[in-house]
């Protein structure tokens, strides 16, 4: 049992830390779904109120959806590699299909989590229903009393109306539900088109064979995890020796003693080496041979950021 159990977790363990872009994704807008909900239960409340009702109820679709947009651009790798790509070289050596497809990509991925919320708060219709009730026209109501107006109907989301008026309450409902309900759906398809035809795009446009892309998928993981193991040694490694250094000797556990036995650190890497291994890559060939990052490209002694005649870009990114 306790086996069983050891290995569920370390199913989910691995699951979680993956690095696949759907796997990502999804994680993204379950999240984002549960938010909603949240938010729904809890903080949603209709005003009531004509002219308040409107912008209350596009603040609860669209401030939600711009934070999470931003919070996306933020948590992208994209983004701090095109900062630092733009403040130590400049997107000069970028063609205009790369830089637009370096920006196509940050967005894409930002625009998970905010499509997914608006997904969610048009199917559930109420953030709809008190932007728009005060606008539904009296004269599209059957036998709906002529004293009667925006006043009232912008108090429809909030069920506080007179008795005579419930009908009508429910049918303002049921028609600004539907029509919520109808642009979440038209809403999904459109970005399943979009995506559809940009994956059927990005292939199109790779000069890499399906193997060779699966390839370098798999490359920049490992290079990713290796690089982060290996900086999280080498820095403990580095002040462990400085700090021995000032104290005169050093507080280290059992692996930390044998880590700085086996790694010995002479010293730190020069800033040029880190900048030449930081920014944006998109993949590129020398001589008909493949450099798959940054660093592969600075361990092979390749100089240079921009398109040869020996090589060329590779009009999409790395996800």
């Amino acid at each position: 049992m306790a086996a069983l159990i050891a290995e569920n977790f370390r199913f989910l363990s691995l699951f979680f830390k993956s690095k696949d872009v759907m796997i990502f994704n999804g994680l993204v807008a379950l999240g984002t779904v549960g938010s909603e909900e949240l938010f729904s239960v809890f903080a949603f409340n209709c005003p009531c109120s004509p002219a308040r009702n409107y912008i209350y109820g596009l603040a609860a679709i669209g401030v939600p959806a711009l934070a999470l947009f931003i919070i996306g651009v933020i948590w992208n790798n994209h983004t701090w590699n095109l900062v630092a790509e733009c403040h130590k070289r400049g997107t000069k050596n970028f063609s205009a299909a790369a830089t637009f497809l370096l920006f196509g990509s940050i967005m894409g991925r930002a625009a998970v989590a905010p499509v997914t919320w608006s997904v969610i708060s048009l199917l559930r219709g109420e953030a709809y229903i008190c932007a728009l009730s005060e606008f539904v026209r009296p004269s599209s109501l059957d036998k709906f009393p002529a004293e009667h107006g925006a006043e009232v109907l912008a108090r429809f989301p909030c069920k506080d109306v007179p008795a005579n008026l419930t009908k009508f309450r429910d049918d303002v409902t049921r028609r600004l539900r539907y029509e919520s309900q109808l642009f979440g759906w038209l809403l999904i398809g459109i970005v399943a088109v979009l995506v559809f035809l940009t994956k059927c795009l990005k292939h199109c446009c790779s000069p890499l064979s399906y193997r060779q892309e699966a390839y370098w998928a798999q490359y920049r993981s490992n290079e990713d995890k290796l690089f982060r193991r290996t900086a999280e040694v080498h820095s403990r490694i580095l002040a462990a020796k400085n700090v021995k250094h000032f104290f005169g000797f050093v507080a280290l556990d059992k692996e930390e003693k044998e880590l700085v036995q086996e790694f010995p650190v002479e010293g730190v890497q020069p800033s040029p080496q880190w900048n030449a291994i930081t920014g944006v890559y998109i993949y590129r060939e020398n001589k008909g041979f493949p450099l798959y990052s940054r660093l592969h490209k600075w361990a092979k002694g390749v100089e240079g950021n921009g398109p040869s005649p020996e090589g060329h870009e590779m009009l999409f990114l790395a996800s």
